[in-house]
C-alpha cells in the first residue's frame, strides 16, 4: 500500500528560506534509509508558493481559471512530499515518525494520507485493465 507524506509548508519555506547544511544532513541521512529499506517511490521538495500556479473550476462544465502564487495560510500549503510503498498503515505511521523536523525548529508538521489502489476506485474491468496497461506503458518509457 501506498501513501504520501505531507510535509507541510511554514512561514520560512513559503519566503523560500533554504533549510540548513545539518537539516538536509539529516534529511539525506532518512532518505538513505527509506532507499535501504526499499519503501521510497518518491521524494521532492517544493519552491514556495509564490511560484505556483491555482487551477479552478469555478462553474461545472465552464472554463478553469488560473491563479498565479502567492497562496494564502502557509500552514495549509505543501512544501514537499514522500511517496512510500509499505506493508500497512503503521508502518508508514512508523517512517513518519522518523523524519527529522523538515523545517529544524519546531514548526514541522507531517500529513500522511493513503493513496487509493485502482480497485478501490471503480470494479468496471476495462477501467481497471486500462489503468494497469498504462502504469506498464509509464514504467516502460522510464526504462527506454
Amino acid at each position: 500500500m501506498r501513501f504520501m507524506m505531507i510535509v507541510k509548508a511554514s512561514k520560512d519555506s513559503e519566503a523560500g528560506k533554504m533549510p540548513s547544511t545539518e537539516l538536509i544532513g539529516a534529511m539525506m541521512k532518512y532518505n538513505e534509509e527509506l532507499v535501504k529499506a526499499g519503501v521510497l517511490v518518491a521524494g521532492e521538495g517544493l519552491h514556495p508558493s509564490s511560484n505556483g500556479i491555482r487551477i479552478s473550476y469555478p462553474v461545472p462544465g465552464g472554463e478553469p481559471v488560473v491563479k498565479d502564487g502567492p497562496f494564502a495560510e502557509a500552514k495549509e500549503l505543501i512544501a514537499g512530499f514522500y511517496l512510500l510503498d509499505v506493508k500497512s498503515r503503521e508502518e508508514a505511521i512508523e517512517w513518519a515518525m522518523r523524519m527529522p523536523d523538515p523545517h529544524g525548529f519546531g514548526e514541522g508538521q507531517i500529513e500522511l494520507r493513503q493513496v487509493f489502489e485502482a480497485p478501490e476506485l471503480t470494479q468496471d474491468e476495462e477501467l481497471l485493465a486500462k489503468e494497469a496497461e498504462l502504469r506498464e506503458q509509464s514504467e516502460r518509457l522510464k526504462k527506454a
